[in-house]
C-alpha cells in the first residue's frame, strides 16, 4: 500500500529532467550554459519545494481577494495577495525570468534570451501556473515597452518591469478582451481622448488577468475619430497605482475561476484613466499580436510543464503503489502509458525549443530585422499549431495522471486535481482551438503557408536522409515523405472549397501540421543519441502506426530506456 501522506514530487525539477538540460546545452554558449545550469538547479529545487507548498495554500485557502472599500467607506479597489504567493513572486522575478531577456546578466555581462527565460517558465509551470501567467504578462509588457514605447516611457517604466530585485518591481498586464467582443477584438469600444501629452482612457475590460497586482497595464483603446475594427485600435501604457489612487479605475469583481487561482483575473472599469500612447496610433493591434505570439509560446511552455509534472506524478505513484501482488509499474500496460507520455512530452519539448530559438531571431530586439519572411511566416504557423496541441495534451496528461492514481487521483490531498484544473485554462487562454484554426487559415490565404511548410519539412527530411544511412531513419523519412504528399493533396482539395467549409477543416489541418512538424523534429533528434532514438521510436510508432500490432511491447515502448533510465 501507498502512504498517501507521503509526497511523491520531492525532487529537483531541473536535475530530474535530462532532456531540458540537453536542449539548453545544445542551444546556449558554453559560458551561458555553465551559469544557467547552476541557476536552474537552484530554481528547480525551489519549484519542487517551497513554491510548490505555497501553491497548495494559494489554491485551497489563499486566493486573491478584492478589497473594494477602506474602513471609511471609500472605494479603493485593492487586491489582497497572500504572503507566500508574494514570496514566490519575489524569488521568481529575481532570477531574471523577465529581466534578463532585455538586460545584461551581471555574472558575465551578456543579455539573456528567450531560451533561458522559457526554461525557467517551464520549471515554474510544474508547480504554479497561476504565477506563470503574470510572468507571461510581464514578459509581454516588457517586450512592448522595449520595442515600441518612447525613450521617456522606457526610461521611467522599463527598469521596474525588468526588476531583478534592484528596483521596485512593476508586474505587467495586457488588456484586450471586452464583453461585447471577446476574441473579436475589432469590436472593442474602450475609448481614448487626448489631453495634453497623455490620453484619458474610459471603458471596460472584461478579462483582465493580474489586475490589481500589476504596476503597468498595456491597454488597447480607440482614439476619438479612429476607424472601426482592429485598424482603429491604439496601444496605451496605463500606470496602475496612480490611476487607482485617483479613482480613475475600479475593479468590479474578481473572476471565480476553475483553476489558476493564484492570478487575480478581473473586470476592470476605466474612468478617464491616464494613459500614454505607445508607438504609432494605427498599429496598436499589430503590436499586441506580436505580444500575443509571445504569450502563446508561454502558454505552450506552461502546458509542457504541466505535462511533465503529470508524468512525474504518474510515474512516481506507479513505482510505489502495489495491486494484485505487483507494483503498478511492473505491468506492461502501465509501462506503455508512461513510455508514451514521456515520448510525447519530450518530442514536444524538442519542437518548442526549436520554435523558441526561432523566436529569439523573430522577436529579439537586436535580431528582429534579420529574420526572413519565410522564418516569420513559419514562426506564426508553428506557434498556432503547437499552442493548440500542447494545451490539449496538458489536459490529456492530467487525466492520465488521475487515472494512474485511481480514486486517490480525484482527491485534493494529491496535486492531480489541481493539474487538471490548471491545465484546462490553457486551451482557452491566448486563443481556443477554433481561433487558432482560423489563424492557420489566415496564414494559408495570405501567405500560402502550407506550401512554405511542405518545402521546409521536405528540405529537412532530405538533409536527414543524406547524412545518415541507418535503415530505421531512412524508413521513417520515407513514411513522412509520403505523409507530406498526402497532406499536400488534401490541403489542395480544401483550398477549392467555400470559406465556410474551409473553417470546418482547419483544426484538422492544424493537428496534421503539428504531428508532421513534431515527427520531423523527432527524426532529427533521433540521430543525436541513443535515448532520443528510443524516444523517437515510441513517438512515431504511436502517431503513425497505431494499428500495427506486429511489434512486441518491449520494442514498441522502450520502457527501460526512456522511463527507468
Amino acid at each position: 500500500m501507498l502512504d498517501i501522506k507521503k509526497k511523491v514530487n520531492k525532487e529537483n525539477f531541473y536535475k530530474g529532467d535530462p532532456n531540458l538540460r540537453r536542449l539548453l546545452q545544445n542551444s546556449l554558449s558554453d559560458d551561458f550554459f555553465q551559469w544557467a545550469d547552476e541557476e536552474l538547479e537552484k530554481y528547480g529545487e525551489l519549484c519542487a519545494g517551497p513554491i510548490d507548498e505555497r501553491a497548495i495554500h494559494t489554491d485551497r485557502e489563499g486566493e486573491p481577494k478584492l478589497i473594494r472599500y477602506d474602513q471609511m467607506g471609500n472605494e479603493v479597489s485593492r487586491v489582497w495577495l497572500n504572503e507566500g504567493y508574494k514570496q514566490s513572486v519575489k524569488e521568481t522575478y529575481n532570477t531574471g525570468i523577465v529581466g534578463y531577456v532585455h538586460k545584461e546578466i551581471p555574472a558575465f555581462g551578456q543579455k539573456g534570451n528567450y531560451v533561458y527565460s522559457y526554461a525557467q517558465k517551464y520549471l515554474l509551470s510544474h508547480t504554479e501556473p497561476g504565477l506563470a501567467c503574470p510572468v507571461t504578462l510581464t514578459k509581454a509588457t516588457a517586450y512592448l515597452i522595449d520595442h515600441y514605447a518612447s525613450g521617456e516611457l522606457r526610461e521611467k517604466y522599463l527598469p521596474h518591469v525588468l526588476s531583478t530585485g534592484d528596483v521596485e518591481l512593476y508586474e505587467g498586464a495586457t488588456l484586450l478582451t471586452e464583453r461585447q467582443g471577446g476574441s473579436d477584438v475589432g469590436a472593442n469600444e474602450v475609448s481614448a481622448v487626448k489631453e495634453g501629452d497623455s490620453y484619458r482612457i474610459s471603458g471596460e475590460k472584461y478579462f483582465a488577468s493580474n489586475a490589481g497586482a500589476c504596476g503597468v497595464a498595456m491597454v488597447l483603446a480607440r482614439i476619438d475619430g479612429a476607424e472601426k475594427g482592429t485598424k482603429g485600435l491604439s496601444l496605451f501604457l496605463v500606470p496602475w497605482e496612480e490611476n487607482r489612487a485617483a479613482a480613475n479605475l475600479r475593479i468590479r469583481r474578481l473572476k471565480d475561476k476553475l483553476g489558476v487561482r493564484a492570478v487575480p483575473s478581473a473586470e476592470v472599469e476605466f474612468e478617464h484613466a491616464v494613459g500614454y500612447l505607445v508607438g504609432e496610433e494605427t498599429k496598436g493591434f499589430y503590436y499586441m499580436i506580436e505580444a500575443l505570439n509571445l504569450s502563446r509560446v508561454s502558454n505552450a511552455v506552461a502546458s509542457l510543464g504541466i505535462m511533465r509534472r503529470a508524468y512525474l506524478e504518474a510515474r512516481n505513484y506507479a513505482k510505489q503503489r502495489s495491486a494484485f501482488g505487483k507494483r503498478l509499474i511492473d505491468y506492461p500496460m502501465i509501462q506503455a502509458t508512461l513510455s508514451k507520455m514521456v515520448a510525447k512530452q519530450e518530442v514536444e519539448m524538442n519542437a518548442m525549443f526549436r520554435i523558441i530559438e526561432l523566436m529569439d531571431k523573430v522577436l529579439g530586439k537586436d535580431t528582429k530585422h534579420t529574420a526572413t519572411d519565410r522564418e516569420k511566416t513559419l514562426f506564426r504557423l508553428y506557434v498556432a499549431v503547437m499552442k493548440k496541441e500542447t494545451a490539449e495534451q496538458a489536459v490529456h496528461f492530467a487525466h492520465e495522471a488521475i487515472e494512474m492514481h485511481g480514486g486517490n487521483g480525484y482527491i485534493e490531498d494529491f496535486v492531480t486535481p489541481r493539474l487538471l484544473r490548471d491545465a484546462q485554462v490553457l486551451t482557452v487562454w491566448e486563443g481556443t482551438a477554433n481561433i487558432l484554426g482560423l489563424e492557420v487559415l489566415r496564414l494559408m490565404e495570405k501567405y500560402e503557408v502550407e506550401r512554405v511548410f511542405v518545402e521546409e519539412m521536405r528540405e529537412r527530411l532530405w538533409d536527414i536522409k543524406a547524412s545518415r544511412e541507418m535503415d530505421l531513419v531512412r524508413d521513417w523519412v520515407d513514411l513522412l515523405m509520403e505523409e507530406i504528399r498526402q497532406f499536400e493533396k488534401r490541403v489542395a482539395e480544401i483550398r477549392k472549397m467555400a470559406y465556410e467549409l474551409k473553417t470546418y477543416y482547419v483544426k484538422d489541418i492544424a493537428k496534421w501540421v503539428a504531428e508532421l512538424f513534431e515527427s520531423v523534429i523527432a527524426v532529427e533528434e533521433s540521430v543525436k543519441d541513443s535515448r532520443q532514438s528510443s524516444i523517437a521510436m515510441v513517438y512515431l510508432e504511436n502517431v503513425w502506426k497505431k494499428d500495427d500490432f506486429q511489434l512486441e511491447p518491449a520494442n514498441l515502448f522502450r520502457f527501460e530506456e526512456i522511463v527507468l533510465n
